[in-house]
């Protein structure tokens, strides 16, 4: 790999948001996609592998939300800086996004404008946000953030609820995490507490709420 050459991984289960990012890296010397992800689990396999210096992550991934897989890099592969872009506006998941150690957030709409811009700053260890991100951020400031309730779930309960609300059983996300079927139970019912959730309905519906999963 040439000396100084940025690696970059990138994860949207969206070809289309995968290729827009590859051409802006592409048109800049220095800059390389070295792995793409369709998925969360594929993506945090890929950065655990690659160990690339930026990950772009789309808050709404499947099977490993964006909000989810950067608090697990940021506990197993800190040196990787985490980009996270999304469709979603609110408050609330740009909060999620920055408590779980996100360096930068951009919506989508803001790509084509700023998405260069974010990987530069990020590149150079400094933080990026996209104008309106900004705005909401220094409005938290000045009337205090409003805290999620994900923030109370461990980075394992977010990863069981996300499998949940996805309508997988038990023993498939025993299965999937590497994990007993008793644990899963144990997690489920830790999360539908904090969840406030009285049954499946419910819990789907606090997930979709919560940017767990896109309905």
């Amino acid at each position: 790999m040439e000396r100084g050459m940025l690696r970059i991984i990138l994860a949207d289960d969206h070809e289309i948001v995968r290729r827009g990012v590859r051409e802006t890296v592409a048109s800049q010397d220095g800059w390389q996609v070295v792995g793409e992800a369709p998925d969360g689990e594929a993506a945090y396999a890929l950065t655990m592998d690659l160990k690339p210096d930026i990950a772009i992550l789309d808050v709404s991934l499947p099977r490993m939300n964006g909000i989810t897989l950067t608090r697990r890099l940021k506990q197993d592969a800190p040196d990787v800086s985490v980009l996270l872009i999304t469709m979603r506006d609110d408050d609330e998941t740009v909060n999620e996004g920055l408590a779980a150690g996100a360096k930068g957030y951009i919506l989508k709409t803001d790509t084509q404008q700023h998405l260069g811009a974010a990987i530069s700053a990020i590149g150079a260890r400094r933080p990026y946000f996209s104008p309106w991100v900004s705005e909401l951020l220094l409005d938290g400031l000045a009337n205090g953030p409003r805290r999620s309730r994900l923030q109370a779930f461990t980075t394992r309960e977010l990863e069981v609820a996300q499998l949940i609300a996805e309508g997988e059983g038990n023993k498939a996300i025993a299965h999937r995490l590497g994990i007993s079927v008793k644990t899963v139970e144990t997690h489920r019912a830790s999360a539908m507490r904090k969840a406030g959730a009285k049954n499946a309905g419910e819990f789907v519906r606090f997930a979709i709420r919560q940017n767990l999963i896109v309905p």
